[in-house]
């Protein structure tokens, strides 16, 4: 009805080839390109009433109800939503490359690169345009835009670099890093409609410019974020969660069966609460939300987690009631017998990998510990090696052969051996470490004898609280020591 399909407003039950794109070239494109290449989609994004794309070489394309100056002189031009039934380019980023982009009920957030190309590590500029009634453009009042203007804490001079974006019905969400002292932060932004929280600061006002989420924790590396109508859902990489918004930051719409407070909007984020190890989600990947529910990618994309509104069942869990706490979603789903044998083959060789993997990483924690060992015993034959020889201990010379070769060790011969094969200097500096080490021997027994035989002798001789011994001689006669 509003052309968001592309589908010169028919409602569609299928899948639909978009013909508009049959035969174009890209926006920055040279001609050559464009004559030699079909062209190539990259990312697609999809809002209420409109749907946009980037093409393989950074050009957006936009369709359905978008923004549209009402007379033809763009300078006089005043701000209108108008149906494009067909993709359309825009034309504003022409020599640049479109990285990222979002889109709300009837607004758009770019992400875009201050020269054309895109490597990785360009600064991005953001851009935004369209309706702005509640200051969800973040350019600092409630003007719409016809064409694309840059968010200014977010420009090229910014210290802020800003890689992730996302909207809502009518507020807008960034994330946002910058490196200072060589420790690198990251930052969550929010602007416009604030009434049911979905802006995360603390209140219910509306914001006309960019404002962190000053709750959130500062040491939190921030890796994927999205909106839904009226809540906001985020994710770190050491794997916490957290929403706001209406209905507990759940996002669930009025009339979802809550009891007494819960019905209270969030002001400020929620942690989402886990049954998984350490109470965080694994190997998180990507959040995204519905209307009124939220999807998280956890472990490395082998598990699906839903929560909030659960009708016609959104959340995959094969209920169609609401979640009130993370759920597992079926999936994989359910195989049937013998019809997807390939799939379940798959699956058996996946579990296999992954058991692999766990024994060779426990395989090479023992490796590391037997690699300690053997160091600390290197070092100790070393010294002993270097003190009785004189000489640094060489493994490929030094170790003798039946142990090199993995036979019985007699240690008495293999001494001997050694013995027929050293020279004089050697059996000289040999006789000197024994004898010196035997000499050592007998001092030490010598001494503990003399110990011992003393505390024979004074055994009987106990002290006097004086400070006098009484007692008898050691000499055993029975006389009395002198006072």
């Amino acid at each position: 009805m509003d052309d968001q399909l592309g589908a010169n407003g028919e409602n569609l039950l299928a899948p639909h080839l978009l013909k508009g794109f049959i035969g174009l070239g890209s926006l920055n494109a040279s001609r050559e390109e464009a004559e030699n290449k079909v062209l190539m989609m990259s990312s697609v994004k999809a809002g209420a009433m409109m749907s946009l794309a980037i093409d393989s070489l950074g050009g957006l394309w936009i369709w359905g109800n978008c923004p549209q100056p009402q007379q033809d002189n763009p300078v006089d031009a005043k701000f209108s939503i108008a149906c494009t039934p067909n993709p359309t380019p825009v034309w504003s980023f022409h020599g640049h490359t479109v990285v990222k982009v979002a889109c709300g009920y009837e607004h758009i957030v770019a992400l875009v690169t201050t020269g054309e190309t895109f490597d990785g590590d360009n600064d991005l500029v953001c851009y935004s345009w369209g309706g702005n009634s509640h200051g969800q453009l973040g350019l600092g009042d409630k003007e719409s835009r016809i064409f694309p203007e840059i968010v200014k804490p977010f420009d090229s001079q910014s210290p802020w670099t800003v890689y992730e974006v996302a909207c809502g019905a009518f507020h807008t969400a960034l994330l946002s890093k910058k490196t200072q002292n060589g420790i690198s932060g990251s930052v969550c932004w929010t602007f416009g409609l604030g009434e049911n929280g979905q802006l995360g600061h603390g209140t219910n006002q509306s914001h006309l410019s960019p404002e962190p989420v000053r709750e959130l924790p500062s040491t939190a590396t921030l890796i994927s974020i999205d909106c839904g109508l009226f809540h906001t859902s985020l994710v770190s990489s050491a794997g916490d969660v957290w929403s706001w918004g209406m209905k507990k930051g759940m996002g669930l719409c009025p009339g979802t069966r809550f009891t007494g407070d819960e019905t209270d909007d969030a002001m400020l984020p929620v942690l989402i609460h886990c049954e998984c190890r350490h109470n965080k989600f694994q190997e998180p990947v990507q959040v995204v939300c519905g209307a009124a529910h939220t999807v998280l990618l956890s472990d490395s994309g082998y598990k699906i987690w839903s929560w909030g509104q659960g009708r016609s069942g959104v959340l995959g869990t094969g209920q169609t009631t609401d979640a009130f706490i993370p759920t597992l979603a079926m999936w994989p789903p359910p195989l049937d017998e013998g019809k997807n044998k390939k799939g379940n083959e798959e699956m058996r060789l996946t579990k296999e990998v992954f058991e692999m993997q766990k024994k060779l990483s426990a395989a090479k924690m023992e490796i590391g510990q037997l690699q300690m060992k053997l160091s600390v015993i290197g070092k100790y034959a070393g010294i002993l090696h270097s003190s009785i020889f004189g000489k640094p201990f060489d493994d490929t010379q030094d170790i003798p052969a039946s142990v090199d070769s993995g036979g019985t060790l007699e240690i008495a011969k293999e001494w001997k051996n050694m013995w027929e094969c050293l020279d004089l200097g050697m059996l000289v500096r040999l006789e000197m470490f024994y004898s010196n080490m035997l000499a050592g021997v007998k001092d030490i027994k010598l001494k503990r004898r003399i110990k011992e035989i003393v505390v024979d002798c004074l055994g009987p001789i106990q002290l006097s609280g004086t400070g006098t011994r009484s007692g008898t001689w050691p000499g055993g006669d029975g006389k009395r020591a002198p006072s």
